[in-house]
């Protein structure tokens, strides 16, 4: 086929379609565009998922008349007057496309006025044509109508979800800049249903409890971070509230919500070992940095950024939601309800406590911990520890808890060298697979540091001549298995995710069982261990260490007053 130059029309259908991909671009585009305008009061409403109908209105700045027809123009923009803007953008809608976009593929109705003008505009633009233009009286501020969705591009209107799921989005598209602009009264309505109606507010906390509800507004940990011209603050939960999904992991940066992978995986970092496999925190963090250090002209709907010094950025977040966890996270508190409430945090101070401290070694006492002082009481079922403490009574699991004391000692010998070997007297024959051979060659070093020495014994077998110290002989080979299962699962880990992961196999190898009887002197040592922990609420792998029954509930339980 010959070159050709393509027809204007069809050019900016094409553009459109790098800006413009449902309903939820509309919505979002258009938000973007009152914010910028500096409205205090935007109301969205849609009519068949967004497809047949879309009105946003606000009481912006509005468009002066003589300028309404050209910011429909491609690339016509007031935020932006030369290219060293670009690497300092400060508004939330730059490139001067989502109006022409948008009326590029529907019918659009725009009613504006200026505050300084004394009649507003109402322009009709359909398929990016203007229809029709005239004089009209209304407040100063704009109204968007978008009706008739991708009419001019029926291909793409195939690849539309269903009403609900197009809903949806356009919820989550609105609840989000409702977060990053509290000072802003969003209203949304769908099919003439209003949704929620969200009056200003101060606090961004305010707004979260307005569209989360206050069971979960009370217990998020509030994070608030500064280096380097780099501030982190917002909200994050304790363990044990969590989710299925990484859905409710939001981050705004310069007011701008964004879909970065590294900003989830900072978070995730800090709740290593606090939540269970499968399971993510809630996390609202605002990230504010100077323009300049930051790109917002990575992608043509501007929903990814990419930063000057993006491992800075991250480990900032990491350092804040680790700090926050490690300081304000409260002991869960046993209800009916599963909800949680503060307990007093103390300076935490992580100390070495290995299986034969729970033998009688003396352990030296300290007065800082992440827990409240406990007097052991005794045990249930061989399985759970009874402690009482100064704000109530407290269960242990005896297994957990001694994996989450295991883990920090082993963690904090491993910083200042190669963990403890123990040599053994009969070396271990294990038969594996070539593969399986090639994994513990190349993870050699990796493997001697956590005190493990295993060797070729032939083509098909090797030889454990030695493993960590805290294990017992028989926990060998489950501990052998589990050592060649996460190798298999990190062949490009995280740094130190896979030492992390290991080291959380032998705990879980070496801490004591469920079912295992143990004296009070063993009991009390446990606890002692526990109290000295960093992060002592849940065990390396996520499962909560303890629960705490207050005096109150008690003494509910039992009909007696307060």
């Amino acid at each position: 086929m010959p070159i050709r130059i393509l027809d204007p029309g069809l050019v900016a259908q094409i553009a459109a379609g790098e800006v413009i991909e449902r309903p939820a671009s509309v919505v979002k585009e258009l938000v973007e565009n009152a914010l910028d305008a500096g409205a205090s009061w935007i109301e969205v409403e849609t009519e068949g998922g967004g497809r047949r109908r879309i009105r946003v209105a606000d009481n912006g700045s509005g468009i002066p008349m003589a300028e309404v027809p050209l910011a429909f123009a491609r690339h016509a923009t007031s935020k932006l007057s030369s290219s060293e803007d670009l690497f300092r953008v400060t508004t939330l809608g730059f490139r001067g496309e989502a109006l022409a976009a948008i009326a590029a593929v529907a019918r659009v109705t725009c009613r504006t006025r200026s505050p300084e003008e004394a009649l507003g505009t109402e322009l009709h633009i359909e398929g990016g044509k203007i229809l029709a233009q005239r004089p009209i009286a209304r407040p100063p501020g704009t109204e968007m109508v978008v009706e008739d969705l991708f009419f001019n591009t029926p291909a793409r209107l195939k690849f539309l979800k269903g009403e609900g799921a197009e809903r949806r989005q356009i919820d989550l598209w609105i609840t989000r800049y409702a977060l990053a602009y509290p000072h802003v009264h969003f209203i949304l309505r769908h099919s003439g249903r209003e949704i929620f109606s969200l009056p200003a507010v101060r606090e961004p906390r305010h707004r979260l409890t307005a569209l989360y509800g206050v069971e979960l507004g009370d217990v998020l940990l509030e994070v608030a971070e500064e280096a380097d011209g780099v501030r982190v603050y917002g909200w994050i939960s304790p363990p044990g509230v969590d989710r299925p999904d990484r859905q409710e992991l939001a981050f705004f940066v310069n007011g701008r919500w964004v879909q970065d992978r590294r900003l989830p995986a900072a978070v995730l970092q800090a709740y290593h070992t606090l939540l269970p496999g499968g399971r993510y925190p809630w996390a609202f963090l605002w990230v504010e940095l100077p323009p300049d250090q930051v790109d917002v002209n990575v992608h043509p709907a501007k929903i990814e950024v990419r930063f000057r010094d993006p491992d800075g950025v991250f480990r900032i977040i990491q350092r804040a939601v680790h700090r926050t966890l490690r300081e304000s996270t409260p002991v869960p508190v046993f209800q009916r309800a599963e909800t949680f409430k503060g307990a007093p945090a103390f300076p935490a101070q992580p100390v070495s406590m290995g299986a034969r401290d729970l033998a009688g070694a003396p352990i030296e006492e300290s007065a800082s911990s992440g827990l409240p002082p406990l007097r052991v009481i005794g045990q249930i079922q061989a399985s759970y520890i009874v402690a009482e403490g100064p704000d109530g009574l407290y269960l242990l699991d005896q297994h957990a808890a001694h994996e989450r004391v295991l883990y920090e000692a082993l963690q904090a010998q491993r910083q200042e060298g190669p963990l403890p070997a123990q040599p053994l007297l009969e070396p271990v024959l294990i038969d594996v697979l070539p593969e399986e051979m090639s994994l513990l060659e190349e993870n050699r070093g990796l493997l001697e540091g956590l005190g493990f020495h295993i060797e070729p014994f032939g083509p098909r077998s090797v030889r454990v001549q030695s493993v960590p110290a805290v294990l017992a002989t028989e926990a060998i080979l489950s501990v052998f298995q589990e050592l060649l299962l996460d190798l298999q699962e990190s062949r490009r880990p995280m740094e130190g995710a896979l030492e992390a992961r290991l080291i959380r196999s032998i705990c879980k190898r070496a801490a004591v069982k469920a079912g295992q009887i143990l004296s009070m002197e063993q009991m009390q040592h446990l606890v002692r261990g526990l109290e000295r922990c960093a992060m002592p609420w849940t065990c390396p792998h996520g499962r909560p260490t303890l629960l705490r029954f207050p005096i109150g509930q008690l003494a509910r339980q039992f009909g007696r007053e307060e």
